[in-house]
């Protein structure tokens, strides 16, 4: 089964990616460890990609979506592939389409944005480990202190509530004709994302008519 999981940032893709390859065993696949990865084997497109990047460039579409192809055809997605973080756009989605890469399901975790940005902007994490916490729902036992080292918390630059609006507001201007072009393919389905974790699991895994 292949699969494509669409949701905010904060929404809660990487946890349901990581559920969904535990219950399907199908690998979950992010456009970052897919640049990587391709990079680290020193492919045709994979040295593409470290061409732009290390000149600081946005790596264009082609080469992002010929590292799909070239990931998706790899053994261990004979069974299925969970893509995370492509699509991004509509000319993404049409240019895989164009691919073959066939996708059977589309799952668009649906959130709301008040919520996100509750999410988001209560994360902090440790200035020297790196650990990660939440003031809500996983607050440190001493109050902006790493509860392993010690060190002061921070708030990532990413989570700041100015850039958090920023990313929703990029995020719905992309995704909203993404959604439209999977659900005129018959292949969107969206998923309640205010609910508990587990209960956003089932619904995924009923929605795509998984048997596990």
């Amino acid at each position: 089964m292949n699969l494509i999981l669409l949701g905010a940032p904060g929404a809660g893709k990487g946890t349901q990616a990581e559920l969904l390859t535990e219950k399907l065993a199908i690998p979950a696949i992010s456009t970052g460890n897919m640049l990587r990865e391709a990079m680290r084997n020193g492919t045709e497109v994979g040295k593409k990609a470290k061409y732009y990047m290390d000149n600081g460039l946005l790596v264009p579409d082609d080469v992002i979506l010929d590292i799909v192809a070239e990931r998706v055809a790899q053994p261990d997605c004979k069974g299925g592939f969970i893509l995370d973080g492509v699509p991004r756009t509509l000319p993404q989605a049409e240019a895989l389409e164009r691919k073959g890469v066939r996708i059977d399901h589309v799952v668009s975790i649906e959130i709301d944005d008040s919520v996100i940005e509750g999410r988001m902007t209560g994360r902090r994490v440790c200035s020297k480990c790196g650990a990660s916490y939440h003031v809500v729902a996983n607050p440190p036992k001493k109050e902006g202190c790493c509860d392993l080292c010690g060190s002061e918390l921070v708030t990532r630059k990413d989570d700041a509530p100015e850039t958090v609006r920023r990313r929703l507001e990029v995020y719905h201007q992309q995704t909203e004709v993404l959604k439209d072009f999977y659900r005129n393919l018959g292949k969107l389905r969206l998923i309640d994302g205010n609910q508990p974790i587990g209960k956003a699991n089932e619904d995924i895994l009923a929605a795509i008519e998984a048997k596990v």
